[in-house]
């Protein structure tokens, strides 16, 4: 069975697109084939796996429909294939104003693709938007991101009630399958203490996996390459595949 899992947090900075790409590189590399869903307009995602320009596609499907499998494109990161964005996404909210259900019309697209690939990831935008709460409304399973920093974890809260809302409203079979440390700097007691308030509120919903502060995590983009490519022996790639296996061992009974 395909997992359906959106990637999110409504702050900017928090390691979601990171986490995104190099966890399908790293499940992929575990031969995993994985689809990942780039619903973000500024389309990072997208560009750090070669696609340089999605087009009106994405937008076109949501506004006028089609079939979401005439979009999905090769990357060169292998094993995994996308959905690209583009900037035409901005303009999602006004052109979706109104319609019926609007909330939902990802869902249907998403329900509609053959099951060739074990995960299917939905990287969303940095904030409660309706292409969010798309996401949250078709996936079975959120992931969250959470830099290491006291600031973010109010918003963590404010992230876990709209998770409550969306599955009381809109998806009653939404969970959230891990809540994801990122940009964890091991050199300082703040982000030690971040983690441990994280696991004292939350418990065994955070993953055992950190992703720890990396300078290769912050190059990888540029060379368009997933960390398991571009430096396969850091401590970005030896994070982002324990995170993988993490999520593989959740499908064992």
């Amino acid at each position: 069975m395909t997992r359906l899992i959106a990637v999110t947090n409504q702050k900017g900075g928090s390691g979601k697109t990171t986490s995104a790409v190099n966890l399908a590189a790293a499940l992929a590399e575990s031969k995993h084939p994985v689809l990942l869903v780039d619903l973000d307009a500024q389309a990072s995602a997208s560009t750090w796996l070669g696609v340089k320009d999605g087009g009106r596609g994405l937008l076109d499907l949501l506004t006028e429909g089609g079939k979401l499998i005439d979009l999905v494109r090769q990357t060169n990161a292998p094993g995994v294939d996308l959905i690209p964005s583009s900037s035409w996404l901005v303009g999602v909210e006004k052109a979706l104003a109104g319609e019926v259900a609007a909330e939902t019309i990802l869902r249907g697209h998403l329900a509609g693709l053959p099951t060739q690939w074990k995960y299917i990831l939905l990287d969303c935008p940095p904030a409660l938007s309706l292409l969010t709460v798309n996401a949250l409304a078709a996936a079975r399973e959120v992931l969250v991101t959470v830099e290491a920093h006291v600031m973010a974890l109010q918003g963590l809260a404010r992230l876990i009630q709209t998770v409550g809302v969306i599955r009381e409203r809109l998806n009653p079979e939404l969970e959230i399958t891990g809540i994801l440390p990122c940009r964890v700097d091991a050199r300082t007691r703040h982000a030690q203490d971040v983690v441990e308030e994280l696991r004292t509120r939350f418990g065994k919903l955070v993953f055992k996996t950190g992703i720890r502060e990396n300078v290769r995590l912050a190059e990888c983009p540029s060379f368009g390459q997933p960390i398991t490519q571009y430096a396969p022996d850091s401590h970005g790639a030896e994070d982002y595949r324990a995170l993988a296996r993490e999520i593989i061992a959740q499908e064992r009974p």
